[in-house]
C-alpha cells in the first residue's frame, strides 16, 4: 500500500553526501511495506491456531490500521518536539519493540498478539511521519519526484515478497481439518497451539533485530536538517473551513474505502484460495499468490505513470475502479481458476488509486492544503474498519459472497473519479510538457 505523510514540504538543504542516507531511508520504506504485508500471512495462521471466526481474525487489521488513526496526531507532536531524525529513531525502536512482543505473544494468547500488532503499527506510523520528508531533501529539488518514485517502488517490493517469505517460514507447519481438531485431546490441542504459535518467534525476533540495527544507523548517520519556511498566505479563497471543499470530503471517503478495499482483499486472499470451489489450496501453497496480488500493484504503478501522462486522473481512476468491480464480481460469481485469478488481478487495478485520489482531493485547497492532507492520512483507518465489516459478513453469508464489501468500496471510488474527471482534464496533459 502506498504511504504518505501529512507533514508540509520542507526546505531543501545541502548535504555532503546523500547516497548513504538515501539508501537507509529507502530500506525503511521497504521494511514497513514488508511488515504491513506480512499481516496477510499471519491472519489465516492465527485464525487456524485459535479457531477464530473471520471477524475475530480481522481484529489484526483493526488493531494495526487503527494505530494510524490514533497515533498520527501524537506522532506529529512528538516529532515537532524531538526532531525528524530522532523521530525516525523513535519509530524504529517502537516498531522493534512491537516485533519483539510477538515472542511472548506466541505463548500468551491472541490478545497479546493484537497488542503487538498495535505497537508495531504505532512505530510504523511515527516512522512514516518522520522519514517521508527526508526523501525530498536528500538531493536536488528538481529530482525529488524521481526519488519518491524510487522509495515507493521499494515499499511495493516489500509488500510483494513478504507473503511468499512468510508462507515459507511461518505457514510451513501441519494443516489440520476441523475433524482433526475435534479429535485432539485438550492436552494435544494446547501443544498444537503452542507449536504453531512458536512459528512466528524466529521471524519476528529477526525483524526486531533488523529494525533496531536500522535505528542505530539512523541515529548516527549524518542527515540534513529539516526546517520549514513560514510564508505569507497568498490564498484569497473565501472558504473558512476545510470541510467546505466537497471534493476533499469525498476524497477522504474514497481514501478510507480504497485502503479498506485493498487491505481486506489481501487479508482474506489466503482463505479465499483455500475454498474448495476456488482453488482448495493450503495456506502455505496460497501465500505466494498474495505476492502476485501486491506485485500487481507494483507493476501497475509503472504502467500508470506512463498512461497518466496522457489520460486525466479522474478518467484513469474511474477506469481502474470499474475494472476492480468487474474482477471482484467475477470472483464472487464464478469458481476455479477464473475466480482465483480475477481476485488476484485486482492488485493491478489498485496501483494508481491512492496517489490519484490523494492529489485530486487536495486540488486547489490553498491555505487548507496541510489540514486537508492530515485528514486524508487519518482516512487510512479504513484499513481497520472495512476488513472487520467483511469478516462480519463472511461469518453470516460465507466468504465468497462477502467480497461484495470491497466491490461496494470500489463503486464509490468509481463515482468519485467520474464526478471530478472533467474538473481535472488538463492535469495529465500539462504534466507531459
Amino acid at each position: 500500500m502506498e504511504q504518505t505523510s501529512s507533514i508540509p514540504l520542507p526546505v531543501h538543504s545541502q548535504a555532503d553526501s546523500t547516497t548513504g542516507p538515501l539508501i537507509i531511508v529507502t530500506i525503511l520504506f521497504f521494511m514497513w511495506g514488508l511488515l504491513t504485508s506480512l499481516n496477510d500471512v499471519l491472519i489465516p495462521h492465527l485464525k487456524a491456531i485459535y479457531t477464530l471466526s473471520y471477524v475475530q481474525a480481522m481484529l489484526v487489521q483493526f488493531c494495526f490500521f487503527g494505530a494510524y488513526f490514533i497515533v498520527s496526531i501524537p506522532a506529529g507532536m512528538l516529532i515537532k518536539r524531538i526532531g525528524y531524525q530522532n523521530g525516525a529513531v523513535a519509530g524504529l525502536v517502537v516498531a522493534a519493540a512491537g516485533c519483539a512482543l510477538f515472542y511472548p505473544a506466541s505463548f500468551s494468547g491472541y490478545t497479546v498478539f493484537l497488542l503487538a500488532f498495535f505497537i508495531l503499527a504505532s512505530g510504523i506510523t511515527i516512522l512514516q511521519v518522520a522519514a517521508n520528508p527526508y526523501v525530498t531533501v536528500l538531493g536536488a529539488a528538481a529530482t525529488a519526484s524521481s526519488r519518491l518514485t524510487l522509495t515507493q517502488a521499494f515499499n511495493s517490493l516489500g509488500t510483494t515478497i513478504a507473503p511468499t517469505l512468510g508462507g515459507l517460514i511461518i505457514l510451513s507447519g501441519v494443516t489440520l481439518s476441523a475433524s482433526d481438531f475435534a479429535a485432539l485431546t485438550p492436552v494435544e490441542l494446547v501443544a498444537f497451539h503452542a507449536k504453531e504459535a512458536a512459528a512466528v518467534q524466529g521471524p519476528y525476533l529477526a525483524l526486531a533485530g533488523a529494525l533496531f540495527v536500522l535505528a542505530m544507523l539512523f541515529a548516527f548517520v549524518k542527515l540534513p536538517k529539516i526546517s520549514h519556511e513560514t510564508t505569507a498566505q497568498t490564498d484569497v479563497s473565501t472558504e473558512t473551513s476545510v470541510f467546505q471543499y466537497r471534493h476533499l470530503v469525498l476524497g477522504a471517503i474514497a481514501i478510507f474505502l480504497y485502503v479498506g478495499g485493498e487491505v481486506t482483499i489481501g487479508s482474506f486472499l489466503i482463505n479465499f484460495l483455500g475454498e474448495g470451489n476456488v482453488a482448495g489450496l493450503t495456506a502455505s501453497a496460497a501465500a505466494p499468490f498474495v505476492s502476485y496480488y501486491w506485485g500487481g500493484a507494483m507493476i501497475g504503478r509503472f504502467i500508470g505513470f506512463a498512461v497518466m501522462r496522457y489520460v486525466s486522473p479522474g478518467k484513469a481512476l474511474a477506469c481502474t475502479a470499474a475494472g476492480s468491480i468487474v474482477l471482484i464480481l467475477t470472483a464472487i460469481f464464478s469458481h476455479g481458476a477464473v475466480a482465483m485469478w480475477s481476485i488476484i488481478a485486482v492488485g493491478l487495478c489498485n496501483a494508481i488509486m491512492f496517489p490519484t485520489i490523494f492529489s485530486m482531493a487536495l486540488h486547489k485547497l490553498g491555505k487548507f492544503t496541510g489540514q486537508g492532507s492530515g485528514i486524508l492520512c487519518m482516512a487510512i483507518v479504513g484499513g481497520a474498519i472495512v476488513p472487520f465489516a467483511q469478516g462480519l459478513m463472511a461469518d453470516m453469508v460465507g466468504l465468497q459472497l462477502s467480497f461484495l464489501i470491497p466491490a461496494a468500496c470500489y463503486t464509490f471510488i468509481l463515482f468519485f473519479g467520474l464526478k471530478y474527471a472533467r474538473m481535472y482534464q488538463t492535469v495529465a496533459l500539462n504534466s507531459s510538457h
